[in-house]
């Protein structure tokens, strides 16, 4: 049953914020490299081609076997890094990583790769993911005596991995992993190894590729390869840690019983570059086959097919080759737009709607058009959308979207908001439609969406959409959980002190 709730406003003052979250944040992106003398050069290049899966920060620490090189900053991956500062970052191994934060708030302080300097040496790690068990490690943790420096949990997993182990390297990697719960793709340095791992249920993608003179390369997606100049040799598997060095490639599966498979589909519906390749499948050719379903499921007599670009684009061409309806580009993305600090004003208003994408009303004048786009989460963009459709003189407007509503948060790593903030978890279908204005308005199929991936339902994370979330977690966490822990911890702290400062009666 869907819950009904009042249909979002949009006053003034929230317009512009919720114009800038109109699709989730992307979660992070990582990549490693063992055996090239230009590893930090490799290294941005790699970054760069992972920059649309954060953007927030971007960091790259590398070594030479004796020392860790570091830089790491605020902004994107050119504005962090300088021609100066990679000729700086010296060694044949390192590791990068690009981030939109997911659990910890967005500064320098919380960037990546994180380092440690231990008594097994120094490691550096950089996550993409999610941990749900976070809050708890970390006060067990704590408890135990380890100082925390920052409020992501990835700094989790170094604080287990620096402890002393038992059985060696191997086995303080597997007893890491063991340990933590969640979503979680790992570059990780040591001062002669790159090690990647991946949780046992597969939930973000990571890829082994190789280069022409013998260095092994891992990254969140094979775009990155393609970048500079690496074949793709495999996807790490599920469960599985690779330990890179100079006797090649050692793997270890750290989950002898295999759990069930929960990959993110939303990476093929949104997240990964068009040009990468996951599960052996292009994400490309994903996407306009989610198109093709659409118009199956969908049929409507319209005049052209427009997408949101650039996220709708294969979706859009897909049911434009399914249904023989023309597809036009009526919607050019300005790739250069900064934030405006203007105060809200109507004039404002309608610039923050409109410049990011302008329309070609010639395209759509007289015309029905189906707009097509990856998701609607909020709401609000999609109804400026077709509003600009229909002031351009449109005759009518279908709104199709190529992935099932948005009914649930994410827990693994994706900054969907919680559920009351989730347009189609609180009103029913034909309430957004007639927010949006539209003439119609579909969603694919749960089945005809992962039927277009080409893969088995039971591979998918589905949690967003059918509310079966893989891994147990904690409903009080999002990505600031661990701050406001340790904001009551220092409430109650100062609580204490103050009551011992009272004078007491004898």
């Amino acid at each position: 049953m869907v819950q009904k709730s009042p249909l979002p406003s949009t006053p003034a003052s929230g317009l512009s914020k919720r114009l800038v979250q109109h699709h989730p944040k992307h979660y992070c992106g990582v990549f490693g490299i063992h055996g090239h003398p230009n590893a930090a050069e490799l290294t941005y290049y790699g970054l760069y081609a992972l920059q649309h899966r954060g953007q927030e920060s971007a960091g790259i620490v590398t070594t030479d076997g004796k020392t860790f090189n570091i830089h790491r900053g605020m902004g994107l991956v050119p504005q962090v890094f300088t021609s100066d500062i990679l000729h700086r970052l010296v060694g044949h191994t390192g590791i990068g990583h690009t981030r939109y934060s997911t659990t910890g708030s967005s500064n320098i302080v919380n960037a990546q790769p994180l380092t440690v300097d231990c008594a097994k040496g120094r490691i550096a790690i950089g996550h993409n993911g999610n941990l749900t068990n976070a809050a708890q490690l970390r006060e067990e943790l704590e408890a135990s005596g380890s100082i925390f420096q920052t409020t992501v949990d990835s700094e989790i997993i170094l604080h287990l991995l620096a402890q002393p182990a038992r059985d060696g390297h191997e086995s303080a990697l597997i007893e890491t992993m063991r340990r933590i719960e969640g979503a979680y793709s790992l570059v990780i340095l040591t001062e002669n190894e790159l090690i990647g791992a991946r949780d046992p249920h597969g939930f973000r993608p990571l890829a082994l590729g190789r280069m022409d003179n013998g260095a092994f390369v891992l990254a969140s997606e094979t775009c990155a390869f393609d970048l500079i100049q690496a074949k793709y040799v495999r996807d790490i598997e599920p469960g599985e840690i690779v330990i890179i060095n100079s006797e090649g490639v050692h793997s270890i599966q750290a989950f002898p019983t295999p759990r069930r498979e929960a990959f993110c589909v939303f990476e093929y519906v949104y997240f990964a570059r068009p040009d990468s390749n996951i599960a052996n499948r292009n994400v490309y050719k994903v996407r306009v086959e989610m198109g093709r379903q659409l118009a199956r499921e969908h049929k409507i007599k319209a005049d052209v097919i427009v997408p949101v670009p650039d996220s709708g684009n294969c979706a859009a061409l897909g049911y434009s080759l399914e249904s023989g309806i023309p597809f036009e580009m009526a919607f050019v993305r300005n790739h250069y737009v900064g934030r405006s600090f203007l105060q809200p004003s109507q004039f404002i208003r309608d610039f923050n709607v409109r410049v990011k994408l302008n329309l070609i009303a010639d395209l759509v004048r007289g015309k029905s058009v189906v707009i097509v786009d990856d998701s609607i989460v909020r709401g609000t963009t999609s109804k400026a959308r077709v509003t600009s459709l229909k002031e351009a003189g449109a005759k009518e407007v279908h709104v199709l979207v190529s992935c099932p509503p948005h009914i649930n948060p994410c827990v693994y790593g994706i900054d969907f908001p919680e559920r009351s903030k989730l347009m189609a978890a609180t009103n029913t279908q034909d309430e957004i439609r007639r927010f949006l204005n539209a003439d119609s308005l579909g969603y694919l199929s749960l089945d005809g969406m992962v039927a277009a991936t080409g893969r088995p339902k039971n591979a998918f994370c589905l949690a967003c959409y059918d509310g079966n979330y893989p891994v147990d977690y904690d409903p009080a966490t999002d990505k600031h959980i661990i701050e406001r822990r340790r904001s009551r911890a220092g409430a109650l702290t100062s609580e204490l002190e103050a009551s011992l400062r009272q004078p007491r009666l004898l």
